[in-house]
C-alpha cells in the first residue's frame, strides 16, 4: 500500500499509523510544515488548494504512484480543492480507493434525536453546507469514475494533545450548560482505524465516525477534572456565556449520532467507545 494524504494533520497521522503503508506522501499548505511532515516519515509536498501552482506537478506525480488516497482538507466557497485541482489526475491514476474525512455537522440540528447515514442533512453553518456540497461532489466522482470513495463523517475530535486537560490546568475551561444539549466524540486512534478499514476494504458510501455515547459537554469536563483530582470549573448558562460565533453555532446543532454501520460493514471495534475510556488513556499516557 502506498498512501497519499491531502492534509497530513491530526486525523491523517492516526490513519497513517493504523495503515502502516510502504510509502506515504502528505501535503501541507505552507513550507513551514514540510520539516515536521518529513519527521513523521512522509514525503512532504506543498498544496495550498490553488490551481496552477508550480508544485502541483509534484503532487500529480505522487498521485500516479499512490494506491490509496486520504482527503483531510476542508472545502471553501469554490468547492473541494482536491477535486477542483486534481480530479482529472485522480480519475486517470485510478487509486484502489479514496477516503474523504467529513463531519457530522452536515446533519445539522435534529433536536437531540438520533441520526444515521440515511438521515436528512440539515446543515446550519456555512462550513457544514460546504461539506455537504463536497460530499456530493466526491460521491458523483465515485459514480462517474468507478473509484470507491468512502466518506467518514467525524464527530468532535479528541486525543493526545487535543483534549480538555490542558484547559482545565490553565483555568480556561468552562462548563457551559444548555438543557438537553449533547455531542458525540471520536478519539484520534479510532479515526485512524475507521479510515484505515475503509481504505483497506475499498469501501464506498457514507460512514459515521463516532463513539457510542452522546454526552453533555459539561459531563465530559466534570469527568476530566475528576481524573485530574481538581474541582471542575464553574457552571455557566449557555445564554450568559461569552462565546465566539463559531462556538455558538456548535450549540445550535443537537443530535445523537449512531455508529452501527462502521461496526457492521467495516468490522470496527472502537478502542475508546466513550469519552471515559479515551480520557483515561490520554492521562495514563501523559503520566507514563
Amino acid at each position: 500500500m502506498d498512501l497519499f494524504c491531502f492534509g497530513l494533520g491530526y486525523s491523517a497521522r492516526f490513519t497513517m499509523d493504523a495503515l502502516q503503508p510502504e510509502s506515504v506522501w502528505g501535503t501541507t499548505r505552507s513550507a513551514e510544515g514540510l520539516h515536521a511532515m518529513a519527521a513523521l516519515g512522509a514525503m512532504p509536498l506543498l498544496f495550498d488548494g490553488t490551481a496552477g501552482a508550480s508544485y502541483n506537478g509534484a503532487v500529480s506525480d505522487a498521485l500516479a504512484e499512490a494506491t490509496h488516497v486520504l482527503v483531510s482538507v476542508a472545502p471553501d466557497e469554490t468547492g473541494d480543492p482536491v477535486l477542483n485541482v486534481f480530479g482529472d489526475t485522480l480519475s486517470e491514476a485510478g487509486p484502489d480507493s479514496i477516503c474523504y474525512l467529513s463531519t457530522v455537522g452536515v446533519y445539522g440540528d435534529h433536536d437531540g434525536g438520533w441520526v444515521d447515514e440515511t438521515s436528512e442533512c440539515r446543515p446550519v453553518s456555512t462550513r457544514s453546507k460546504q461539506r455537504v456540497e463536497a460530499e456530493n461532489a466526491w460521491l458523483s466522482f465515485s459514480e462517474t469514475t468507478g473509484i470507491p470513495v468512502s466518506i467518514v463523517r467525524l464527530s468532535g475530535i479528541y486525543g493526545p494533545g487535543r483534549g480538555p486537560f490542558e484547559k482545565i490546568r490553565r483555568g480556561t475551561s468552562r462548563r457551559i450548560i444548555k438543557d438537553g444539549q449533547v455531542f458525540n466524540r471520536i478519539h484520534g486512534e479510532d479515526i485512524g482505524q475507521i479510515a484505515a478499514a475503509a481504505l483497506r476494504q475499498n469501501a464506498s458510501g457514507l460512514f459515521n465516525g463516532t463513539d457510542d455515547e452522546p454526552a453533555a459537554p459539561q459531563d465530559v469536563i466534570t469527568y476530566a477534572a475528576e481524573l485530574l483530582g481538581v474541582e471542575p470549573p464553574e457552571e455557566i448558562r449557555f445564554e450568559a456565556a461569552d462565546m465566539s460565533p463559531m462556538a455558538r453555532t456548535f450549540y445550535g446543532e443537537n443530535k445523537r449520532v449512531k455508529n452501527d454501520k462502521i461496526k457492521r460493514e467495516l468490522g470496527v471495534t472502537l478502542a475508546y467507545p466513550t469519552y471515559r475510556e479515551g480520557l483515561k488513556a490520554i492521562l495514563a499516557a501523559e503520566n507514563g
